[in-house]
C-alpha cells in the first residue's frame, strides 16, 4: 500500500472523543477536524449536558457518530436504551460486558446490523486493585478476556478494550471482532488518568480496528495539527 492509501487508512481508524462539556464547543472542534477526521465519540458528559441533539449535530458534519454511554442496566431497560440509539444513526454504541449474557444478549437482539455494539471489558482507568475493591481478585488481563468471551458468546460483534490487551482478545476470539481501543497517547501527549495506555502505532500493530483519542486533540493548541502527527504516527510515515 503506498503512502496516501496508508494515510487514508489510518484517518479511518481514528475516533476522537469529543469529551467536552457544551455542546457549542463539541460542534465548534467538530466543524474544524471535519476535513480530517470521519469518526467522533460522544460520551457520557456531553450527551447528558446536550441529548440527543448533539449526535443529529455532530452527524452533520458528515462523520460518524460513536455514542459511547456505556450502557449497565437490567436486561429490558438496557434493550430500550439500544432501540433509542439506533434511531440516532449512529454507528457505534457502547455496553459493560459485566452486566452478565442475559443483558447482553437483549442489547443485541435489540441492535440492527447497521449498528456495532461494543462490549466494554476493563476500563483503561482500573488496574488490579481497582478490581480488587469491587470483589474481583484476579489480574486486568485474565478479567479482560473473560468478559470478552462471554460478549462474544453472547453474540457481540465488538470490543472496547485496553491495548495492552489486544494481542491476546485476538488470539482467544473469532475472526471479525473489532476492536476499539482507548487509552491510546502519544508519545508527546500527557498519560492524565489512564493507567494502561500505549501510543497509537503500536495500538495498531497489536491488532487494533479502531483508535479513540481525545484530550491529546481535543486540548492541543491546534487540534488540526494534532490529528495530522497522529495520523502520520500510525499510518507510518
Amino acid at each position: 500500500m503506498n503512502s496516501e492509501g496508508r494515510l487514508k487508512n489510518a484517518r479511518e481508524q481514528l475516533i476522537i472523543a469529543l469529551d467536552l462539556p457544551r455542546a457549542d464547543a463539541a460542534i465548534d472542534l467538530a466543524r474544524i477536524l471535519a476535513g480530517d477526521v470521519s469518526f467522533f465519540k460522544i460520551g457520557l458528559q456531553l450527551y447528558t449536558a446536550a441529548g440527543p441533539e448533539i449526535v443529529r449535530a455532530i452527524a452533520a458534519t458528515g462523520a460518524r457518530i460513536f455514542l459511547d454511554l456505556k450502557l449497565h442496566d437490567i436486561p429490558n431497560t438496557v434493550a430500550k436504551a439500544v432501540t433509542a440509539a439506533a434511531e440516532l444513526k449512529v454507528a457505534m454504541l457502547t455496553i459493560h460486558l459485566s452486566g452478565g449474557s442475559r443483558m447482553v444478549e437483549a442489547a443485541v437482539a435489540a441492535a440492527p446490523p447497521e449498528l456495532l455494539l461494543l462490549g466494554v471489558t476493563v476500563l483503561t482507568s482500573s488496574d488490579e486493585a481497582t478490581l480488587l475493591e469491587t470483589g474481583i481478585n484476579r489480574p486486568v488481563a485474565e478479567q479482560a478476556l473473560r468478559l470478552a468471551q462471554l460478549g462474544a458468546h453472547a453474540g457481540i460483534r465488538g470490543l472496547v478494550a485496553s491495548p495492552h490487551e489486544v494481542v491476546a482478545l485476538r488470539q482467544a476470539l473469532p475472526a471479525g471482532m473489532s476492536i476499539v481501543t482507548p487509552g491510546v497517547r502519544p508519545s508527546w501527549a500527557a498519560a492524565d488518568d489512564q493507567k494502561r495506555f500505549t501510543t497509537p502505532r503500536e495500538a495498531i500493530q497489536n491488532g487494533a480496528d479502531y483508535l479513540v483519542i481525545g484530550r491529546p486533540v481535543t486540548a492541543h493548541a491546534d487540534p488540526r495539527e494534532a490529528v495530522r502527527v497522529i495520523v502520520s504516527e500510525v499510518a507510518g510515515s
